[in-house]
């Protein structure tokens, strides 16, 4: 997980209410929906903001997720007023003059907030163009993907700033900006605007469709608490993101021989010393061995052939007398992925979709797949295979016998080999680590067919 990932998991965590607890003492988010829906009623009469078209109410069938009873889901149109900008030419831009804001400097100040504008313009397009103030929310209207689109940045600064034509703001009533703005820049928000964007290259979004955006709504006061907790973990995400830095640079240095030594070394047992308290791994096998035969008298699994007996001639090398020989089936069931084609009929932008998981989604060295680029129908199940949180992936071809541990749910296609685990208490890091050294890999290579693409052979894999 990199510092980013970390992020949005926190930022998800929040939208759901699970990062700061309830308080009975700071009302309900029906309270204050009252109070926002009189204040906007006011605005109206005032002509301050023009009245808008009723909204659909929101189903059960539309919630996501679950959230706290003191919180309420909401349409985005209906907690503010959304106002596009004017259009403000490249060439309108000078060096000195009034300021002004166009949706690609936006980028720029991706997740921060920012407090002076970044371009200037004549006085002329300045009275002209529709103004941003202090605590409004911008956010683009067009990108160059369907992730970017319509981010979320808090305008801090005090002076009246003008906007392009390609950005909206958003006039909060009542609403804690930065809570807003999180809900919005979280992985629900980029995934709810990335399936109302429309555009393959250049993708837009207009006013009416970021109006029906539902939002999970707190009590005012634990926004509050929500943003300040936020902003509390933040320096603890840029020290990780700097740990992660500083060790990818150790290992892009560290000797790829002495990598292998050294898993080599700890797959033999001189890595750490044994302890007589912590039982044998012949104790852990019969837990195991018991947990499997579970499986199958509930016909969660299905009983296999027996593997052959491990000959003293086949050891390639000494272990502990605490320690065992097994082969692959002994521990993990294996079997493959499967591809719906063709690919692009089942692919998916729904939110509702199952993680396609491609060989693609990962680089060479990793341990975790957190999250994928694509999704697929529920459809695609009947030809594909699911896998769950915590089994371990094998590449099956080109690159073949990578490990990886998964984070996410998702479905794999045949370039893929899954190991599930048939007793939960196995440490899949200690098995990634096993895969990954010198002596398993040599024997993966023994196992691959192909002339030009090398596949592995899931049935000898089984009895390694």
């Amino acid at each position: 997980m990199n510092a980013q990932d970390l992020k949005n998991s926190i930022l998800q965590r929040a939208i759901e209410g699970k990062l700061v607890p309830q308080r009975a003492e700071e009302g309900t988010a029906r309270d204050l929906l009252i109070e926002i829906r009189a204040e906007k009623e006011k605005l109206i009469k005032a002509k301050k903001i023009k009245k808008t078209k009723p909204l659909p109410e929101i189903t059960d069938d539309e919630k996501p997720f679950d959230i706290p009873d003191s919180w309420e889901w909401v349409r985005l149109g209906n907690v503010g007023n959304l106002v596009r900008g004017s259009g403000i030419k490249r060439s309108d831009i000078i060096l000195s003059g009034k300021p002004c804001i166009r949706y690609g400097e936006l980028y720029t100040t991706y997740r921060t907030r920012f407090s002076s504008a970044v371009s200037q313009t004549s006085k002329d397009v300045f009275c002209k163009s529709k103004k941003v103030h202090q605590n409004d929310i911008l956010m683009a209207l067009t990108g160059e993907n369907k992730w970017d689109i319509a981010l979320a940045v808090v305008y801090e600064g005090t002076d009246e700033i003008a906007m392009g034509g390609d950005m909206t703001k958003w006039e909060y009533h009542g609403m804690n900006p930065i809570y807003l703005a999180m809900v919005i820049n979280s992985p629900y928000g980029i995934a709810c605007k990335r399936n109302m964007a429309t555009g393959d290259i250049i993708v837009h979004i207009s006013n009416n469709k970021l109006s029906e955006i539902m939002l999970p709504i707190p009590p005012l006061a634990e926004q509050q608490r929500i943003v300040a907790r936020i902003e509390e973990l933040q320096p603890d995400i840029d020290a990780y993101d700097k740990a992660q830095t500083e060790l990818r640079t150790i290992e892009q240095h560290f000797p790829d021989d002495m990598k292998k030594s050294l898993l080599q070394y700890a797959i033999e047992g001189k890595l750490v010393p044994q302890r007589k308290e912590e039982g044998t791994a012949r104790d852990l096998l019969a837990e195991i061995r018991a947990e499997k035969e579970k499986l199958i008298k509930a016909k969660k699994i299905k009983k296999t052939k027996p593997l052959p007996e491990i000959t003293d001639d086949e050891k390639p090398f000494d272990i502990p007398d605490s320690w065992e020989w097994v082969r692959f089936e002994d521990i993990f069931g294996i079997a493959r992925g499967g591809s719906p084609r063709p690919i692009k009929q089942f692919l998916t932008q729904s939110p509702d979709g199952i993680n396609w998981i491609k060989i693609g989604d990962t680089d060479i060295g990793d341990k975790y797949i957190v999250s994928t680029k694509e999704k697929i129908i529920p459809k695609g199940l009947s030809k594909s295979r699911l896998v769950e949180v915590g089994d371990l992936l094998l590449t099956n071809s080109m690159s073949y016998g990578r490990p990886y541990i998964l984070k996410t749910r998702g479905a794999i296609h045949d370039g893929w080999l899954v190991l599930s685990p048939y007793f939960e208490k196995i440490n899949k890091e200690f098995f990634y680590y096993i895969i990954s050294s010198p002596y398993v890999h040599n024997q993966f290579a023994r196992t691959v067919s192909g002339a030009v693409v090398k596949n592995l052979n899931k049935d000898l894999i089984k009895i390694r």
